[in-house]
């Protein structure tokens, strides 16, 4: 068996496809345009790139779109202060603060100064409170994607195995929410492994639905997966360079020999990655529409 690739490049345009349609709806219906500004502080290569990609992609889909570029040294309560004129402004609906920040900011404390209500990236502690409950107004962005691809590529959830490798804030904890949620797409068994499971291998062998959030390039191996399971693999790690002296890029799943046994993957780069901007801009024209109603 060989597994069918899931294109997150090719799904994130469906997508994008929608979200252009209802820009054009919401500003003809309701004279709103979703706003979206990205503050960038510093000039870090990987973030400006990232706020690049960001801000393309918010105008080919036709929002209104403001880039804040800070100097390394601003101070935190200045960006604090800066966040709160943008909470201010009715014509932005979503604010993103790249990450990472200056050592001398505390990253939690810019977030939470985000109000809730334009909180794109979904990681305020009340939207992650509310994800918890299972009232989520904005989803974190990767986690997100993933179950956008589960769902377009139609994968079954309710009544699955799903084993999420990592914990962190921002893929491994909210994907395990979401997809234990008594809810449409979800509706599954969860367990979450992490850098202190005794034998990941025994639990990875379970699931019919493996994601991969380990920050480790190919931990996970064909004998760690169960024959026909999904695998959706969430790392991005630089392992060398191309002749053409471009990063070489692999995910936390050894892609070659998983591929094999697996009955869905996605691939890195072009699988996980996409959907993430995609559905950032799902969220600020959500932010949008809820603005609109009042």
């Amino acid at each position: 068996m060989t597994a069918r690739i899931i294109s997150g490049t090719e799904t994130a345009k469906q997508v994008r496809e929608r979200i252009a349609q209802d820009v054009v709806k919401l500003r003809e219906t309701k004279g709103v345009t979703p706003g979206l500004v990205t503050i960038l502080v510093g000039n870090n290569p990987a973030s400006v790139s990232y706020v690049t990609g960001k801000q393309r992609t918010a105008k080919e889909l036709g929002f209104y779109s403001v880039q804040d570029d800070q100097p390394d040294n601003i101070s935190e309560d200045d960006l604090v202060q800066l966040i709160g004129r943008y909470n201010r402004d009715p014509k932005i609906h979503g604010i993103l603060v790249q990450l990472p920040l200056p050592q001398h900011i505390d990253e939690t404390c810019v977030l939470n100064a985000i109000d809730p209500d334009k909180d794109v990236d979904g990681l305020h502690p009340m939207n992650l409170g509310r994800l918890m409950i299972g009232q989520a107004r904005f989803y974190p962005c990767t986690p997100f994607g993933i179950r956008e691809l589960l769902a377009i590529a139609g994968v079954e959830t309710k009544g699955a195995e799903v084993v999420v490798v990592g914990r962190s804030n921002l893929v491994g904890k909210p994907i395990s929410m979401m997809l234990v949620q008594k809810e449409a797409g979800a509706n599954a068994t969860v367990t979450m492994c992490h850098t202190a499971t005794r034998d990941l291998a025994a639990h990875t062998r379970t699931a019919d639905i493996l994601i991969v959030a380990a920050g480790r390039a190919k931990a996970i191996t064909a004998d760690m997966v169960k024959d026909g399971a999904v695998v959706i693999d969430v790392g991005v790690n630089r392992i060398g360079m191309t002749a053409e002296g471009k990063a070489k890029l692999c995910g936390d799943v050894d892609f070659e020999t998983v591929k094999e046994k697996a009955s869905i993957i996605t691939p890195v780069p072009g699988g996980v990655g996409p959907m993430t901007i995609t559905m950032l801009m799902q969220n600020t024209l959500k932010a949008a529409q809820l603005a609109a109603e009042g």
